[in-house]
């Protein structure tokens, strides 16, 4: 739920008539790819984070291996955590770009009233992104190691 009000914010952007096709598709490929990267967190909580599904062949039914999912999730969790948190914060603090320019007029944080009220109530989720897939990473890996300790475990 952290990314999902971004996506909503940027998607109608898509269909600002000032955009080209190659920028409209942009928008709507970088939020539907930031909902499915959103989405892989539940394989940390779900059962399909713990054992293969069916529909997988060869590896149906057997365990995923903790590294495979605590690998990504963590090097995601610091990516993401570097990325949208720190360098967000710290952007705004300075009333720069993320890299460092000078932030345009008719930047959304720039603007006043429902606009940037808009705008951060719909980005401020996404800083808690990269913190909260950290949580659940180091939960997973716990869950995993106790449960391996246990004889007959599943």
């Amino acid at each position: 739920m952290t990314v999902l009000p971004s996506s909503i914010w940027r998607l109608p952007v898509a269909f600002d008539g000032g955009l080209g096709l190659g920028e409209r598709a942009y928008v709507v490929f970088l939020s539907i790819l930031s909902e499915a990267f959103a989405f892989t967190a539940i394989g940390l909580i779900a059962r399909w984070g713990e054992v293969f599904p069916r529909w997988i062949p060869v590896l149906r039914g057997r365990r995923v291996p903790r590294k495979v999912a605590v690998l990504p999730a963590a090097i995601g969790a610091m990516t993401l955590t570097l990325l949208f948190t720190l360098l967000f914060i710290v952007s705004e603090i300075k009333g720069t770009t993320i890299r460092g320019g000078d932030l345009s007029a008719d930047s959304p944080s720039q603007a006043s009233g429902w606009e940037a009220a808009w705008f951060y109530f719909c980005y401020v989720p996404l800083t808690l992104w990269g913190p909260l897939l950290a949580v659940l990473t180091v939960a997973y890996w716990k869950r995993r190691s106790a449960a391996e300790k246990v004889p007959g475990a599943a």
